[in-house]
């Protein structure tokens, strides 16, 4: 405890819940949209809209909750039908709605007395109208707004454009149990949050509640202070900072960025028995004294531009022989915690998952488990749903004692990040640490 102007001030320890908030408006992505409820966004048995055909609900409860946005939407939809909305332009279309039934004066809170209204949130209005490529995605997207809600609801041009900034700026991927991308919110009080490639706090969901925990230990909690990542950190610095450029408008100088890791591009030993990051430009290893030969920097240009063609053409979906010839030509060249490389054992695990190659996929995802520490944290959703993961391909291998090795160490990850009660702990993790239990013994 601290005393500051007079006023007890309590430290936070991490793994508390900060914030817990509901969007103020917020959409199903449409790649989901036969899979899950449109209003919890749950998976399982559904129906589909009698209306529309468009959305489905996975009951009575969900669509009676829902009904109050979408029966402005719902005509729409079943006109334009087959045409599937954009996320974005139904996302601005519902805020519209709801900014017409009096959503304005919705307020969320971020403490006992802070809180935000929608206009309060940064819409960056000038910094998008001189972005070309914003403007652009702007103007294609009114034309499906027109389309869609036709002159009675639509606001003026610089209203729309200051939804639009809002939602740029202060969106947040609704996030599954597994971390996959499954819809897309506004949330008033989170949206106080600044960003760091280095966070002290995460956001993890139950359905669209949006859940804040701290992941390190603070002095107190000072909304100033708190820290969450806007984008994937597997990047390296250059590429945080154009991404975080281009897409929020401000240059990055947080502790990350100014401190840029020396394995993110570095080159591997010539020594194939030294693990020390080299810099491209070494002549010798630094720790070692191992001469790099004359043409290693040509090599490492070549495997390095290599793999960025196959991990851009990787972007949505990853194969397995294309990861293997990567990592192939990266041996030797690429130091282990290159974040290319790392990026690469990315694909090969989710290739390998994906094909259900349980051997192989073991193998990448306990070579990946360095470079998740190295630049998501030892205490990250992510690293915690790795180890949950390879936990749960040991136990299909029948590797019951490594299996509970594995699924402790990702609980003592994921009890900070989620919370004991959080559903995958209850329902993903225990039964895992059950089970690998069980058929140790």
């Amino acid at each position: 405890m601290r005393i500051q102007n007079g006023y007890k001030r309590l430290s936070v320890p991490k793994g508390k819940t900060i914030l817990t908030a509901k969007p103020f408006a917020y959409v199903l992505r449409s790649l989901y949209r036969n899979e899950r409820c449109d209003h919890c966004l749950e998976s399982g048995k559904l129906s589909k809209c009698s209306a529309c055909q468009y959305v489905y609900y996975c009951n009575r409860n969900c669509q009676q909750s829902s009904w109050r946005t979408h029966s402005k939407e719902c005509a729409n939809l079943k006109r334009i039908s087959p045409k599937v909305v954009p996320d974005v332009a139904r996302l601005m279309a519902r805020i519209i709605i709801k900014l017409n039934q009096g959503g304005s004066d919705e307020v969320g809170y971020y403490s006992d007395t802070g809180c935000r209204k929608f206009k309060d949130l940064m819409s960056h209005y000038t910094d998008i109208k001189k972005d070309e490529k914003k403007m652009e995605h702007f103007v294609c997207l009114c034309g499906v707004l027109f389309e869609f809600l036709g002159d009675t609801l639509m606001p003026n041009s610089a209203e729309l454009i200051g939804i639009y900034g809002r939602i740029c700026i202060n969106s947040f991927n609704i996030f599954d149990l597994d971390m996959n991308s499954i819809g897309v919110g506004i949330y008033l009080g989170p949206s106080i949050m600044d960003h760091s490639c280095k966070p002290n706090a995460v956001a993890t969901f139950e359905g669209t509640t949006i859940i804040v925990r701290t992941i390190e230990d603070l002095p107190c909690l000072d909304w100033s202070q708190i820290r969450i990542s806007y984008i994937d950190t597997l990047k390296t610095t250059s590429d945080r900072r154009a991404e975080l450029r281009s897409s929020y408008y401000f240059w990055c100088n947080c502790e990350r960025c100014e401190k840029p890791e020396p394995t993110e591009e570095a080159a591997a030993c010539p020594s194939g028995s030294c693990t020390y990051p080299c810099s491209l430009d070494s002549v010798v290893c630094e720790n070692c004294n191992t001469k790099f030969p004359g043409n290693y920097q040509e090599s490492f240009n070549e495997v390095s531009d290599f793999t960025a063609h196959h991990l851009q053409n990787m972007k949505n979906m990853a194969y397995l022989d294309v990861s293997k010839m990567c990592l192939k030509k990266q041996a030797g060249v690429l130091h282990a915690l290159n974040i290319q490389h790392v990026q690469t054992l990315q694909t090969a695990f989710d290739s390998s998952v994906s094909l259900q190659h349980w051997e192989e996929a073991e193998t990448y995802g306990k070579r990946l488990i360095n470079g998740y520490l190295t630049y998501y944290g030892e205490i990250h959703p992510l690293t915690g749903i790795l180890y949950i993961m390879i936990g749960k391909i040991q136990l299909y291998l029948e590797k019951p004692n490594q299996a509970l090795e594995t699924l402790k160490k990702a609980s003592s990850i994921v009890t900070i990040t989620h919370g004991d009660q959080h559903t995958l702990i209850r329902e993903n993790l225990k039964p895992l640490l059950y089970q690998a239990t069980m058929e140790g013994t």
